[in-house]
C-alpha cells in the first residue's frame, strides 16, 4: 500500500480537477505556490493540518469527504 501522503496528494488533484482548477489556479486559490501544490499533489510534500485545511475549504468539502477511502 501507498504511503497516505501519496495517496492523499492523489486525492486532491482528483477533487482539483473534478471542481475544474488548474493546478496553478487552485494554488492561488489556497494562497500555496504552485511549485509547493505540485509536491502535496504528488507526494513529495507532507502539508500541515493548516494546509490540509486550506485545501478542503478551497474546495468546499469536508475533511471527511477528502479522507474517504484513503
Amino acid at each position: 500500500m501507498k504511503p497516505l501522503r501519496i495517496r492523499f496528494g492523489a486525492r486532491i488533484r482528483q477533487l482539483r480537477m473534478s471542481a475544474g482548477y488548474t493546478q496553478e489556479e487552485f494554488a492561488d486559490k489556497c494562497g500555496f505556490a504552485r511549485t509547493y501544490m505540485s509536491r502535496i499533489e504528488t507526494g513529495g510534500a507532507n502539508p500541515s493540518l493548516d494546509a490540509i485545511h486550506t485545501l478542503v475549504t478551497a474546495l468546499r468539502l469536508s475533511l471527511a469527504e477528502v479522507f474517504c477511502d484513503l
